[in-house]
This record gives C-alpha cells, sequence and structure tokens, in this order.
C-alpha cells in the first residue's frame, strides 16, 4: 500500500489535484494506494492530539493511523516560504517516534507557483524524513509554475509528465 499524503491543510489545493492524478497513474498501473490529505486533519490538532493528549483525537488517530499500516509514501509537497508547510511538520511531530517512518521509503513531489519548484522545501523535509529513519527516493520532483503546467486534472507539460512516470516507475521498485 502506498500513501500518497497532500501535504498541506489548503482546502481544495493544488497538492490534492496532483496526489489524485498520482493515484490515478499507480491504479493505472495495478498498484494498491490511498490518499491523506491534511486538510482532513482537525483544526485543533496541536492541542487535543498532541503531547499529554496521544491517542486522544479519533480523527488525528484515523490519520496517524494510514502512516503506520503504509510502507511507501509519496509526499505531495507545496512551497510555503521557502519551506514547506508548518500544518505538515505539526503532524509528523505528533506521530510515535521514531518508529512511525523507520525503515520506510518515500518520494518526493514539490509544487510552487513560482521558478524553483519547492526545492528548498524538499531539502527541509529530506532532512527529517531521514532523521526520522525513512529512506527518501533521490530522484525529488521539483514541479515549478504549477499553475500553467497542471489544469487541475493533468500535467500540461510533457517534461512534467515523463518525470512523474519516472517517479513513479523507481517509486515501484524501490
Amino acid at each position: 500500500m502506498i500513501t500518497i499524503i497532500a501535504g498541506t491543510n489548503r482546502p481544495a489545493s493544488k497538492s490534492r489535484a496532483v496526489a489524485e492524478l498520482y493515484a490515478r497513474m499507480l491504479s493505472d498501473r495495478g498498484i494498491e494506494n490511498r490518499i491523506m490529505d491534511l486538510a482532513d486533519l482537525p483544526p485543533d490538532f496541536t492541542t487535543t492530539a498532541l503531547y499529554d493528549n496521544t491517542g486522544k483525537n479519533e480523527a488525528f488517530n484515523r490519520l496517524s493511523g494510514m502512516i503506520t499500516t503504509s510502507d511507501k509514501f509519496v509526499f505531495v509537497v507545496p512551497e510555503y516560504n521557502s519551506s514547506f508547510p508548518g500544518v505538515l511538520k505539526a503532524f509528523i511531530d505528533g506521530l510515535d517516534y521514531p518508529y512511525s517512518f523507520q525503515g520506510k521509503k518515500a518520494a518526493l513531489v514539490g509544487l510552487s507557483s513560482g521558478m524553483q519548484g519547492s526545492g528548498l522545501a524538499l531539502s527541509h523535509l529530506t532532512d527529517i524524513l531521514n532523521y526520522l529513519g525513512m529512506h527518501v527516493m533521490a530522484m525529488k520532483l521539483k514541479l515549478a509554475h504549477i499553475k500553467k503546467n497542471f489544469d487541475g486534472k493533468i500535467i500540461t507539460n510533457q517534461l512534467y509528465q515523463e518525470l512523474i512516470e519516472q517517479q513513479i516507475e523507481q517509486l515501484i521498485h524501490f
């Protein structure tokens, strides 16, 4: 089972739409997958699910359970202020340390409206995931100018489409 994480809590985000595209491409190859959208996090999870409240928030527990039951992940991460969204970091901080990601595998996809394609965000996230014992694929997609290269359903940039297909093949064999 591959879990695709839409790495922002923004409703109806481009990250969610790219996660859905990625899921369709995996399904077309017969690979079982599911999407975990951080928009489904309870708005108060940092006070009702973390630290002394670990295990007490059922909505958070459902999402963290998706991490526990997966061995491979795709993080679809938008660039926020030259890094990744704080909600993703807060979610990771609420997981069972160090066991949630230890020994598991991940592919990273960065999205940006600008020209950097979320490179710094992916670097920051890689450092954190490596610290937690996760194996991160070397091929990290940096999809710049996402608004003009993605129409909400399909990637309109041929190179981006080819790169996603290559990453999926690498993830399958990773």
